[in-house]
C-alpha cells in the first residue's frame, strides 16, 4: 500500500485506466502504451515529487520512477485494475515508424527477463572469478552447481524468450515455451552436433555449406545449435502467433482448446527446424560478423563514439537495438565487443553526480544527488540523468565526453564481454573469459574507475550553486521578518511572523474546501494545500507578480512562481484536459513575467458545464510541503484580487 497514492496520481494523469492500452516496466521506468497520449497530463507527472521525469519514445509513454519501479508497477496495476501486462499481454499491433516498432518489439521481449538475466550473469561471473583466482576448480561440485545456476538460463534461452515473445505477439505463452523447448531438446541437440556420425554435406563449396544428420518427412534438417540462440525463437513465435489466430477462426469452439495448439506445434516446429532456424541463424551470424568487422576497423574510434553517445541512446530508448545485438553476439560468437565500450558511461555519469554532491550547498540538490550516485554505482543512471545532469546541460555533456574518452581506452585494450551479467560494478566479472584475469580485464576495470574519478573532479569544479534557481522556501535565513496589518480568518491582526508570500484571489466565486472537490488528486492534498473556487466570472487573473513556469497546451491550467519562490497551480475544472483546449483562451505564454491583477486565461464556464465537466477552479500551492502553514481566508464568497492565501515559512 506504500505506493497507492503515487499510483493513483499516475493512473489519473495518464488519462485513466481506459486510456491504458498496456503497461510494462524496466529497471527504472513504467512503460505505458496509451490509446491517446494527448490525454496524459505530462506536466503534472514531471512535477511530481516521486517521479523523476516523463519520456515519450519508441511509441511508449515512459514514466521514470527509479529503482523501486517494480513496487509502483504493482500498485498501478491494482489501482487501474489492469491485468498483469508484463511483456505485453494487452498489447495490440504496434504503430509508428519502423524504428519505433522495432524498438518497441525488442524492449517488449527482453524487458521482462532482464532482471533474471542480470542475476544469472552475476552468478556465472562470480563462478568465473573464483575459478580465475584459484579458489575452486572446474571439477569441484561447488563450481559445477554455481555454473549450472548461472548458465541454465542462457542454455535454455529459447524457452524463456518463447514465453516473452508469445506475450509480446499476443499468443498463448505456453505455445512459445513449447517451441523453445523443442529447439533445445537434448536428443535433437546431440543429433545435430557438427561432425555427427552419418552427417551429409549440403551446398558444398558455397558460403552456405552446412551439414545435415537428420531428416523430417524426407527433407534434410540443417545441423545447427539453438541453445542460447535469440533470433530463431522470436521469428518462430511470430509465425506461430499468426497461425494460431487463423486456426482459431476455422476450428470449431468445441475442439479449439487442444486442436489449435496441436496444429500450431505440428506445423511451426518442423518449419522452424527446416527453414526458420537455418535462415535466422545465418542472419544472426552475419549481424555478429558485421559488428566485429566494424569494430576491427578501429576499436578506439568505436569506443569513443559508442561511449559518448550511449547515454543519449538510453534517453531516447534507442539502446534496445544495441542490447539485442549484444545478446546475439554472445550467442553466435561467444563474446560481445559492444557492451564493454559503453561500460564507462554509467561511471562517468555517476562521477559527475558525486562531484556535484560534494560541492553543492543546495539542500534539495544534495538530497537527490547522493541516492542518484549510489544508484549509478550499480549501473542504474536514469535518476542521475533526468534528475541532475540533463537539467544542467553542461554536466550531461561533460559526462558524455568522459565516457567517450574511456570508451576509447577500453576499445584499445580489446576488452570483451563473455556473457550478459550485472550492471555497474557487478558487470566486471563479465569481462573474464577463458584467459582469466588478463590485461583486457584490468584495463577495462581501470578505465571505469578513472571515468568515475575524472567525472567527480569535473563535477566538483564545474558545478556552481549560483546557477541553481534560488529557493528561498528552503532557507529560512533568506526569509524576512515582516510587520504588517493583514486579514486572516476574518480578523484584523498585527503579525510579526516569517511570511514569504500572500496570494490574491485569481477570480471571483464561492469558496470550497479543497478536500471536498471530486478530483482525488486535489482532494487528497497530494498536489499541495490550497483552496477551490466555484467561478462566477470567466477570467483568471495573476494572484501576484510571477513568472509563468508552465502553461498547459490545452489552456486549462497554469503554473506560476512568485519572486519569493512560491509555486502556485491554477487548474480550471476537473478532467477538462479532455476538452483539448475548447473553451479556454490563454492570454500569456510560458516564460512570461506577469504582474498582480494581469489577465492570464479566459474560459467558458457554460461550455464546460454543457460538456458535463465540473468547472470548479483549484488554486494549489504545489510546494506547500516546504511551508509551516498555508492559511486560507475564511469566507463564503470571494472577489478577484481579494486576499486569499497566506503562506508562512
Amino acid at each position: 500500500m506504500k505506493y497507492e497514492s503515487l499510483a493513483r496520481d499516475i493512473v489519473h494523469n495518464v488519462g485513466g485506466s481506459d486510456n491504458i492500452l498496456s503497461l510494462t516496466h524496466c529497471i527504472t521506468r513504467l512503460r505505458f502504451k496509451l490509446n491517446d497520449e494527448s490525454k496524459a497530463n505530462t506536466e503534472f507527472l514531471k512535477s511530481h515529487d516521486d517521479i523523476v521525469t516523463v519520456m515519450k519514445s519508441g511509441g511508449q509513454y515512459q514514466v521514470v520512477i527509479g529503482n523501486h519501479v517494480p513496487d509502483v508497477y504493482d500498485a498501478v496495476n491494482r489501482v487501474a485494475n489492469l491485468q498483469d501486462s508484463e511483456g505485453g499481454s494487452q498489447e495490440q499491433e504496434s504503430s509508428g515508424s519502423l524504428l519505433s516498432r522495432f524498438i518497441d518489439l525488442v524492449s517488449g521481449i527482453f524487458q521482462p527477463i532482464l532482471g533474471v538475466l542480470a542475476a544469472a550473469g552475476m552468478i556465472k561471473g562470480f563462478s568465473a572469478l573464483f575459478l580465475a583466482l584459484g579458489w575452486i576448480t572446474e571439477k569441484s561440485g561447488t563450481y559445477q552447481v554455481l555454473y549450472a545456476i548461472g548458465d541454465a538460463l542462457f542454455y535454455f534461452f529459447p524457452i524463456f524468450l518463447g514465453l516473452t515473445a508469445a506475450k509480446k505477439f499476443n499468443t498463448n505463452p505456453f505455445l512459445g515455451m513449447a517451441i523453445g523447448a523443442a529447439l533445445v531438446y537434448p536428443t535433437l541437440v546431440s543429433a545435430m552436433e557438427l561432425g555427427a556420425e552419418g552427417a551429409n554435406t549440403l551446398f558444398s563449396g558455397s558460403m552456405f555449406e552446412v551439414q545435415s544428420s537428420l531428416t523430417f518427412a524426407g527433407l534434410p534438417i540443417i545441423s545447427m545449435t539453438y541453445t542460447s540462440s535469440v533470433i530463431p525463437i522470436i521469428i518462430a513465435v511470430f509465425f506461430a502467433s499468426k497461425l494460431e489466430k487463423k486456426l482459431k477462426k476455422i476450428i470449431p469452439d468445441v475442439i479449439k482448446t487442444f486442436f489449435v495448439p496441436f496444429f500450431t506445434l505440428l506445423i511451426i516446429v518442423p518449419i522452424t527446424f527446416l527453414v526458420i532456424g537455418p535462415i535466422s541463424s545465418w542472419i544472426a551470424n552475419w549481424i555478429g560478423s558485421g559488428a566485429l568487422a566494424i569494430y576491427s576497423l578501429s576499436p578506439i574510434l568505436a569506443g569513443l563514439l559508442l561511449g559518448a553517445f550511449w547515454q543519449i541512446f538510453v534517453i531516447f530508448g534507442l539502446h534496445w537495438g544495441l542490447v539485442a545485438i549484444m545478446i546475439n553476439n554472445v550467442s553466435t560468437t561467444g563474446y560481445d565487443i559492444i557492451n564493454p565500450l559503453i561500460f564507462a558511461a554509467s561511471f562517468a555519469q555517476t562521477g559527475i553526480v558525486f562531484g556535484i554532491f560534494l560541492k553543492t550547498k543546495n539542500k534539495k540538490l544534495k538530497s537527490i544527488s547522493l541516492p542518484a550516485a549510489i544508484s549509478g554505482i550499480f549501473g542504474v543512471t536514469e535518476p542521475a540523468i533526468y534528475g541532475i545532469t540533463l537539467p544542467r546541460k553542461k554536466m550531461f555533456i561533460y559526462s558524455c565526453i568522459i565516457a567517450g574518452i574511456f570508451g576509447g581506452l577500453i576499445g584499445f585494450a580489446g576488452t570483451k564481454l563473455y556473457f550478459m551479467g550485472g550492471l555497474g560494478i557487478f558487470g566486471y566479472t563479465t569481462f573474464i573469459g577463458k584467459a582469466g584475469l588478463d590485461s583486457s580485464v584490468w584495463i577495462g576495470v581501470l578505465a571505469t574507475v578513472l571515468a568515475l574519478i575524472v567525472g567527480l573532479i569535473v563535477g566538483y569544479i564545474a558545478h556552481s550553486d549560483k546557477n541553481e534557481q534560488t529557493e528561498k522556501v528552503n532557507d529560512k535565513q533568506e526569509s524576512s521578518i515582516k510587520e504588517t496589518t493583514h486579514t486572516i480568518n476574518g480578523q484584523l491582526e498585527l503579525q510579526q511572523i516569517v511570511k514569504d508570500d500572500f496570494v490574491k484571489s485569481p477570480l471571483s466565486g464561492d469558496m470550497i474546501k479543497l478536500e471536498k472537490v471530486s478530483d482525488p488528486v486535489f482532494s487528497s492534498l497530494a498536489m499541495g494545500k490550497g483552496i477551490a473556487i466555484k467561478p462566477t466570472i470567466d477570467t483568471i487573473f495573476a494572484p501576484f507578480d510571477a513568472t509563468v513556469e508552465s502553461l498547459f497546451p490545452t489552456g486549462h491550467a497554469i503554473g506560476l512562481k512568485s519572486e519569493n519562490g512560491t509555486e502556485l497551480l491554477i487548474h480550471i475544472g476537473i478532467d477538462t484536459v479532455k476538452l483539448n483546449g475548447k473553451g479556454f483562451k490563454p492570454l500569456v505564454n510560458q516564460g512570461d513575467e506577469v504582474i498582480a491583477g494581469q489577465p492570464l486565461i479566459e474560459f467558458d464556464s457554460q461550455f464546460i458545464q454543457e460538456q458535463n465537466f465540473d468547472d470548479t477552479v483549484m488554486i494549489v500551492v504545489t510546494n506547500s510541503n516546504l511551508s509551516k502553514d498555508v492559511i486560507v481566508e475564511n469566507k463564503v464568497h470571494i472577489d478577484k484580487q481579494d486576499d486569499l492565501l497566506s503562506i508562512i515559512y
